[in-house]
């Protein structure tokens, strides 16, 4: 004999009632018991209708009246027209029956836990009674049965404990005396010894079911639902879930008992003790294998754990003192404390000197459980042996569950270190001596990214999801944005990573979409769906995402923006930049910068600070890492100025050249930085920074090539005229460098912790001579590279090149 579940949404509707007849139609010969939910949402529907009462709001009648309507349109869907009067009737008596007792209620004013059970099996009283109905119009051997008769209870209303030997014996002798073929039972009830009636729970019907299974040793017990078997994680919180095939009892057990919402937590019990397989199958999908409870006896020792689950709105209790140490009990009255009250404990930790013991229950129960420890304990409080119970909120738990952990070393210090990597905290840890469930408490806030950074590293091979904020979309931002798009397929294939940008923000407008917004359209979603930019704004919108492996990327110039990498980095979101005011700052604030990357795990790249795509930085790091030092560097660090050097020949004048490199998106926006030598200044000051040196930018020794008016001029126009104003000038440095056979070069330099900038004219053996177009050279003079330098030319300004590099740090980032 078989046992068969459909819950609420197998039968939301007339059509969900025809798709189970026609599947059990199909079905094998056989005998089949047939447990049935409630109609889609009528218990909540009926839980309302109580309550309402109870407030004297006649709205009840309403809404019992919308569950007469959906019930008896469902009749006249289902059945022909001369089969609708008897089971009109029954329905009408069954609501006035309701009605009656919700008008009770009315009446008193209140609403008992017996009164609400005998409200809440109308549901399944209903759902029962008409798919027999149907089954019987079909041709087929059916009839229905009040599990009322069978299952016995104690008189726990709302969540009652079953009597197992005197319910079983109901049940086994039932079976024997029917012969039907499909018996229809309503799931979720049963009643007293006096007949009252009683509810197993929520979710009790897949219960009904396994107790029904044990009784008769049903050869399998088939839940049918809306969801291909029991997933590996929710798969409303984790889109990258997907079903587990087979799974043990007590890992189911252990799932649904932190959250699996597919099975009810009691079901498991009974069909494990008779080893009666559970099958768990999506009605709307029937052939999908869906999930297999068995005795597993072979198992996948390379996958330690099964499925992640959590629950949310947890407490924490914490009951702690030195009068705690040494002396027996404590914990005894605590539990029996909460027992008494009904109080569900979730999660228990004790520390090992016995001083404390930490307890999580649901935030609902914190008013009862509060009242009665206090009442409990008052006198080792009054005497201050221990103290007030602690209470904390807006906790969750996460649980990661597999029978293999114990076979596996390192499952808890990946689940930790995965946790730690995305700034998750761990308020808590608890571990089963069975080894099959480690727990973790962790702030609300972070509960969604738990689960998906936990389901990452356990579950899905690659790719690796990355996340991207990004500020700035002019012309680095755009080009960067282009190679991502370019590049995501290859990305995918090859290093196995898939790049999402979620957010994007220019000076004027921000724009999200948590599913990765489209690059060929990023332009339009700007400008039609976009929101005014705000920085605050925009990093709360980035807090509240709160998505695992999150990088936050700068290619503006703002001061503003720089000065919000302190709280990306806190928050465990890494910084990539190009943006150089962050890292030529205070000293202090760059060292701040760099301590919180390592702290929070946060990676912080800056390698476009300094020569654009040039591995500049990273091969300075590489040197000191290594354990090279550093004696000089010797650095053509702008392209723009290079490039302006280069072209300023012939007949054109320095102004012209200027205005050529500007267009070129060579220099800075504002040219006036790269002439006055400042944004070479700031790229010596951060290397010296990576050496060692605790520099400021006011350290930097520099020899202007420019006239004071210019260096002085209000705006970028008043500039522009200075620089007509001066052409002979330039015309006389650029002669007198000729007639020596030299060339002019923007050069920085740092030794012995002093770092200077300056316009030299350099002979024709130097390396810096031959240097083209906008190209940075650097030259770094090391103990290892004593008699050559290291040499790292190539270009080092441009759109294209500082995105790529920018680009590269991501890449390096999810590293």
């Amino acid at each position: 004999m078989q046992v068969l579940k459909f819950g609420g949404s197998s039968v939301a509707h007339s059509d969900s009632i025809k798709r189970i007849c026609s599947f059990l139609e199909k079905k094998p010969k056989g005998r089949y018991a047939i447990v049935v939910s409630a109609l889609g949402n009528i218990t909540d529907q009926l839980i309302q209708c109580g309550q309402l009462a109870s407030e004297r709001k006649n709205i009840y009648k309403n809404i019992l009246e919308e569950i007469e309507i959906r019930h008896l349109n469902i009749i006249r869907e289902l059945f022909p027209i001369t089969d609708q009067s008897y089971l009109i009737s029954w329905i009408k008596k069954n609501i006035n029956d309701l009605e009656s007792l919700c008008d009770g209620i009315f009446q008193v004013e209140e609403l008992s836990k017996r009164s609400l059970d005998k409200i809440m099996s109308f549901g399944e009283l209903s759902s029962s009674f008409l798919i027999a109905e149907k089954l019987k119009q079909s041709g087929l051997d059916a009839i229905c049965k009040d599990s009322r008769d069978l299952i016995i209870t104690d008189s726990q209303f709302g969540c009652a404990q079953v009597d197992f030997i005197t319910s079983n014996h109901h049940i086994i002798q039932f079976f024997r005396e029917k012969t039907s073929k499909y018996i229809v039972l309503p799931g979720f009830i049963g009643s007293t010894l006096e007949n009252e009636t009683t509810t197993l729970g929520r979710g009790g019907s897949d219960y009904t079911a396994s107790i029904l299974a044990a009784a008769i040793s049903a050869n399998i017990l088939e839940i049918w639902t809306d969801v291909s078997g029991m997933m590996t994680a929710n798969p409303k919180i984790v889109n990258q879930s997907f079903p587990i095939k087979e799974i043990s009892y007590e890992e189911a057990m252990e799932l649904s008992h932190f959250g699996a919402k597919v099975i009810y937590p009691p079901t498991i019990q009974p069909a494990m003790k008779k080893h009666i397989p559970i099958q768990i199958k999506n009605t709307f999908s029937p052939l999908d294998p869906g999930t297999l409870i068995y005795v597993r006896k072979k198992t996948n020792i390379s996958q330690p754990v099964t499925g992640i689950s959590g629950i949310q709105n947890l407490a924490l209790l914490t009951l702690e003192g030195s009068g705690m140490v040494g002396v027996p009990g404590y914990s005894k009255r605590l539990f029996e404390a909460l027992s008494r009250e009904k109080i569900n404990v979730i999660f228990i930790t004790q520390s090992s000197s016995e001083h404390s013991i930490t307890t999580g229950i649901h935030e609902m129960d914190i008013i009862k459980a509060k009242i009665v420890i206090d009442s409990e304990f008052a006198q080792e409080i009054h005497q201050k042996c221990i103290d007030p119970l602690k209470i904390e909120k807006d906790l969750c738990i996460i649980a990661v569950v597999g029978d293999n952990m114990k076979n596996l070393h390192g499952t808890s210090g990946k689940m930790f270190s995965s946790l730690g990597r995305n700034s998750i905290n761990v308020r808590a840890i608890a571990q089963g001596s069975t080894e099959k469930n480690i727990s973790a408490v962790i702030q609300k806030y972070d509960f969604k990214k738990a689960l998906n950074t936990l389901h990452e590293v356990f579950f899905e091979s690659p790719p690796k999801q990355i996340n991207l904020f990004i500020c700035g979309v002019g012309k680095v931002g755009s080009k960067l944005l282009e190679q991502i798009d370019q590049q995501k397929n290859y990305l995918l294939e090859e290093l196995k990573l898939q790049v999402r940008v979620i957010g994007l923000a220019n000076s004027k407008k921000m724009y999200f979409n948590e599913n990765g917004i489209n690059l060929c359209q990023y332009i339009d979603h700007l400008n039609k769906n976009g929101h005014k930019m705000n920085i605050s704004d925009f990093m709360e919108k980035v807090w509240k995402f709160n998505l695992r492996n999150s990088l936050f990327v700068d290619n503006t110039a703002s001061e503003k923006m720089a000065m919000t990498y302190e709280k990306f980095l806190k928050n465990g979101i890494g910084v990539i930049t190009c943006n150089k005011i962050a890292c030529s700052s205070d000293y202090d604030h760059y060292k701040k910068l760099k301590t919180l990357s390592r702290h929070f795990k946060a990676p912080f790249f800056f390698e476009t600070n300094v020569g654009a795509s040039l591995p500049v930085i990273s091969t300075l790091n590489d040197l000191i890492n290594s354990g090279d030092k550093i004696n000089k560097i010797e650095a053509v660090l702008s392209g723009s100025l290079n490039f302006i050097f280069n072209h300023f020949i012939g007949k054109k004048s320095f102004l012209e050249v200027v205005k050529e490199a500007q267009h070129k998106g060579y220099t800075e926006p504002d040219p006036r930085i790269d002439l006055i030598g400042l944004d070479v200044m700031r790229k010596i000051l951060i290397l010296a920074r990576e050496c060692g040196a605790p520099l400021e930018l006011f350290d930097i020794q520099q020899q202007s090539f420019l006239p004071p008016s210019c260096s002085n001029a209000i705006s970028i126009e008043n500039f522009y005229q200075e620089l007509h104003q001066h052409r002979d000038y330039f015309f006389n440095i650029r002669k007198k460098a000729e007639k020596e056979k030299k060339r002019l070069r923007f050069i920085a330099r740092y030794e012995k912790r002093i770092a200077s900038v300056g316009l030299e004219s350099v002979q024709q053996n130097h390396p810096f001579y031959q240097l083209e177009g906008k190209d940075n050279m650097v030259l770094y003079n090391t103990y290892r590279y004593s008699e050559q330098p290291l040499i790292i030319k190539g270009a080092g300004a441009g759109s294209e090149v500082t995105a790529s590099g920018v680009f590269s740090d991501i890449i390096k980032a999810t590293k």
